[in-house]
C-alpha cells in the first residue's frame, strides 16, 4: 500500500519496548526527539491542543536560524514537562502517526523520556507521592473529615504545607475523599435486579477505579442502579489502581506489574463471560489499549481489554443492542456534556453526549475539548496557571450556556472546570458540582446520586 501525506488510515499504535535497553539510551531518545520535533516544526497543527507544541516552537522561533539544529537537548524537557499523555495529538490531529513512513507517537515518546527520568530517580518527590492513590484513598477514607478540611482551597493553615511539601499550587481544587469506599457502600447497599428489563440476564463488574471508590462513590452506585434497572447484576471490585498517576511518571515498570495482578485476578471474571465496567476514562483507556501495549504477550491483560468497557460506552451500546427499561424522565434543566480526553482517545465517539440524549425532553450541549487538567498534572504549582489557561474555551462555553448541569466523564476536569467556571466569570451561576453523566442519567430513572 502506498501511504499518502496526512494518511487518512485508522491510526496504528506499537507495542511499548519498554523491557530493551535501547528504549533507555539517552542518545538514542535525543536522536528520536530530533528527528519527532522537527517533523512537528514543518507541521504546527498541533500548535492549540497543550502547552507542548507552543512550548517547542518558541524554542525553535527563538534561535538564530529558526531550526531545531540550534535547539539545545537539554531545552527539550519543558516540552515533556507539559505533556498530560492525553493522546489527543495521536487520535486526532497528527497525520503522521502510524501507519504512515514518519511513525509519529508524540505521547509515548514522552512516556520515554519520562522513563528515562525515573530510571535516574529525577521525578519529583510531591508528583510520586500523589500518585499512590489506593495508599492516599485508604488513608483519607480513614479521616476523611479531617483530610477534607485539610485539603480545602482557602486553607490558610493546611494548602501552604501541601504546597511546600508536594507542590499542589494553593488555588487548585482538590478532590474531596468519602466517608466509606464504594466496595463497602455497595456491599452494604444490595439493589433490586428487574427482571422484566430488556437486557435481564447479563452479568457485568464494575471496576470501581481510584477515583470511584475512595473519592466519588455515587458514580459507581450510580451505574449499580442503573445497569440493576436494566435487568443487568454487577459486582463492584477494586484490586488496585490502574496504574495511569504511575505511567504520567515515567514508572512503566510499576504499571506492568499492576496489570499482571490486576488481570490475572479480573480474568475469572471474564472467562465466566462478564463485561467488565470502567467508572473513569483513564482507567479504561489503560485497561483497554495502555496495558496491552505494555504487555502484549500477557493473555490475561489481552482477554481483560477485550471485554472492557467505558461506562457510558457500555450503556449506550445496551440501549442500540436491547433496548433500556422505561421510566427515563426528563431532567430539572440543560445540560453541558464534557467529553474528556480519554474518553475521546478511546474512539467511541460522544458516548457521555449519546447516553444524555436518551433521557427525554433535555436539551445537551457538548464541549469536546481539552478541560486543561491533565490528571494530577493540573493540581501542580508549575502546572496550574497553564491547566487554566488551556481549559478557557471550555470554561467560557460552559458559562455562557447557563445550564444549571455541567458534566465530565473525568471527575478531576469537571472540578477543574467548575474552578475555571469561576475564575471566568465570578458573577455567573455556577453549579454545587460537576458529576459524571451515570450520575444525571441515574436521576433520570428516580436514584438519587
Amino acid at each position: 500500500m502506498t501511504m499518502r501525506e496526512g494518511s487518512l488510515e485508522a491510526p496504528v499504535r506499537h507495542p511499548i519496548d519498554w523491557q530493551s535497553p535501547e528504549f533507555y539510551d539517552e542518545a538514542r531518545l535525543d536522536a528520536e526527539l530530533r528527528r519527532v520535533f522537527d517533523i512537528c516544526h514543518g507541521c504546527r497543527r498541533c500548535f492549540n491542543l497543550c502547552d507542548s507544541f507552543p512550548r517547542l516552537f518558541d524554542l525553535i522561533d527563538e534561535t538564530a536560524t529558526g531550526e531545531l539544529d540550534e535547539v539545545k537537548s537539554a531545552d527539550f524537557k519543558p516540552v515533556v514537562d507539559a505533556c498530560t499523555l492525553c493522546d489527543m495529538c495521536f487520535m486526532s490531529k497528527c497525520p503522521y502517526v502510524p501507519p504512515h513512513e514518519f511513525d509519529l507517537d508524540f505521547p509515548h515518546l514522552m512516556l520515554r523520556y519520562r522513563a528515562i527520568e525515573a530510571k535516574k530517580g529525577q521525578i519529583p518527590a510531591g508528583q510520586q507521592v500523589l500518585a499512590r492513590t489506593d495508599r492516599n484513598g485508604r488513608l483519607g477514607t480513614l479521616a476523611s473529615g479531617l483530610t477534607n478540611w485539610a485539603a480545602k482551597r482557602g486553607n490558610s493553615v493546611t494548602r501552604p504545607f501541601l504546597d511546600e511539601t508536594l507542590g499542589v499550587h494553593p488555588d487548585a481544587v482538590l478532590p474531596d475523599y468519602a466517608k466509606l469506599t464504594l466496595t463497602v457502600q455497595a456491599a452494604q447497599e444490595p439493589v433490586e435486579i428487574n427482571t422484566a428489563a430488556p437486557a435481564y440476564g447479563r452479568r457485568a463488574v464494575l471496576y470501581a477505579t481510584c477515583f470511584g471508590n475512595y473519592n466519588m462513590p455515587a458514580i459507581g452506585m450510580a451505574a449499580r442502579a442503573v445497569l440493576a434497572r436494566n435487568g443487568i447484576a454487577s459486582d463492584v471490585v477494586h484490586p488496585r489502581c490502574c496504574g495511569m498517576p504511575q505511567l504520567e511518571g515515567g514508572h512503566i515498570d510499576k504499571v506492568a506489574e499492576t496489570a499482571r495482578k490486576t488481570a490475572a485476578e479480573l480474568r475469572p471474571y471474564v472467562d465466566d463471560g462478564r463485561d467488565i465496567i470502567a467508572l473513569v476514562p483513564s482507567c479504561a483507556l489503560m485497561l483497554k489499549f495502555e496495558w496491552p501495549l505494555i504487555l502484549p504477550d500477557d493473555e490475561n491483560v489481552q482477554a481483560l481489554a477485550r471485554a472492557t468497557f467505558d461506562v457510558a460506552d457500555y450503556l449506550v451500546t445496551l440501549s442500540r443492542r436491547t433496548g433500556l427499561a422505561d421510566g427515563l424522565q426528563p431532567l430539572d434543566g440543560d445540560v453541558v456534556v464534557h467529553i474528556a480526553c480519554h474518553a475521546r482517545a478511546q474512539n467511541v465517539g460522544q458516548k457521555a453526549a449519546e447516553l444524555l440524549r436518551l433521557i427525554p425532553d433535555t436539551k445537551i450541549t457538548v464541549i469536546e475539548r481539552c478541560s486543561g487538567h491533565g490528571g494530577t498534572w493540573g493540581v501542580m504549582r508549575e502546572n496550574h496557571d497553564t491547566a487554566l489557561k488551556v481549559g478557557k474555551p471550555v470554561f467560557r462555553q460552559a458559562v455562557k450556556s447557563g445550564a444549571p448541569h455541567v458534566v465530565s466523564e473525568c471527575p478531576l476536569a469537571g472540578l477543574h472546570i467548575l474552578e475555571g467556571m469561576e475564575r471566568t466569570d465570578p458573577k455567573a451561576a455556577v453549579p454545587q458540582s460537576a458529576p459524571h453523566p451515570v450520575q444525571l442519567f441515574a436521576r433520570a430513572y428516580g436514584y438519587d446520586y
